[in-house]
């Protein structure tokens, strides 16, 4: 878990209701209720976290949901302050999520929880694709597990023992107009 300074710790968060479960225990006075809330909570310029509450009450448990994501939250590298450094593929249980940057002008091209969780970040732009479970305890954790695998550049260029120049030299993305229209080209560098 990391650790905050003060003027982090002061800054105004977003807060968003995910998902709100609701079980049933038949007894002998009739039925009693529980629920279990999932909350997000971030900044919007680059931290977030995810918690789950549960109570008797649903104002209870987005309470305690509330208060388990502000102490897990986590800071993750954004590009330009609105996208991802690189695409991630992240697995948590049966629960797969595609996440890949985007052009500026794109939106948040993504459903359900994990679009929740990309608003609270402050991504602007990103395109993401949820395959599999549709459980959203299973996303958040599929997500968040490919979030924090997020470097930054200059982390990964000291790791090969490069020049970050060096690692996005346009010289390898560089494709001919006889490679593009040829039937064996991919299209695997359009997007470079």
């Amino acid at each position: 878990m990391a650790k905050f300074s003060k003027r982090e710790q002061n800054i105004e968060l977003a807060e968003k209701l995910v998902y709100v479960g609701r079980c049933v225990k038949v007894v002998k006075g009739g039925r009693r209720f529980r629920f279990s809330v999932v909350v997000v909570v971030g900044d919007k310029r680059g931290r977030v976290g995810v918690g789950i509450g549960k109570a008797a009450e649903v104002t209870d448990a987005r309470s305690k949901a509330s208060n388990a994501a502000k102490k897990a939250m986590v800071k993750i590298p954004l590009r330009n302050g609105r996208t991802l450094h690189h695409d991630v593929i992240s697995k948590f249980c049966s629960g797969k999520v595609i996440m890949k940057s985007a052009s500026a002008g794109t939106g948040i091209i993504a459903g359900g929880a994990i679009r929740s969780l990309f608003e609270v970040l402050g991504i602007r732009d990103v395109v993401a694709k949820s395959i599999g479970s549709t459980n959203p305890y299973s996303m958040l954790a599929s997500a968040m597990a490919g979030l924090t695998s997020i470097n930054y550049p200059k982390f990964i260029a000291d790791k090969r023992g490069k020049k970050i120049s060096e690692l996005f030299s346009n010289s390898e993305h560089i494709v001919t107009e006889d490679q593009r229209k040829s039937e064996n080209f991919t299209g695997i560098f359009d997007v470079m």
